[in-house]
């Protein structure tokens, strides 16, 4: 059953992609963002591919595999896609879930679209990309 637009609003404050937008500029993104339900054992992404889509979890669990090691577990209000969407490189892992998973999915024009159209909005998302990569990258 899909999310009343409030709680959809609200699913998406809590991930920190968007932790920092405005009424309004959810309220962009949930237009955009559809509803998905994966069941354990699909893979979301594959190590190597083009980047074509975003993906927020809200409910399960996904494994990350970087050449076939396993290098991440991530849940609820994780994200994932956005780097290859930013910078067109290929994916660089391979992220399966490993429960069913229930999230949001944002494809590659429309994120595009929206940061095009909402520089605010721009600004935000990329300081949450900075905050994520100095967390993840050895001082």
């Amino acid at each position: 059953m899909p999310f009343r637009k409030n709680v959809k609003l609200e699913l998406l404050r809590r991930i920190p992609l968007f932790s920092k937008c405005s009424k309004r500029e959810l309220e962009m993104i949930a237009m955009l963002a559809d509803e998905i339900n994966l069941p354990a054992g699909m893979a979301f992404i594959r190590e190597g591919e083009r980047g074509r889509e975003f993906f927020a979890i809200l409910e399960g669990t996904v494994e990350v595999r970087r050449k076939g090691r396993k290098v991440d577990v991530k849940g609820n209000t994780d994200f994932f896609g956005e780097m290859a969407l930013i910078s067109g490189a290929p994916r660089n892992a391979t992220v399966t879930a490993t429960s069913p998973v229930r999230g949001f999915v944002i494809t590659e024009s429309a994120f595009s679209t929206l940061l095009r159209e909402s520089p605010q909005l721009q600004t935000k998302v990329l300081s949450a990309l900075a905050e994520r990569v100095a967390q993840s990258e050895p001082v």
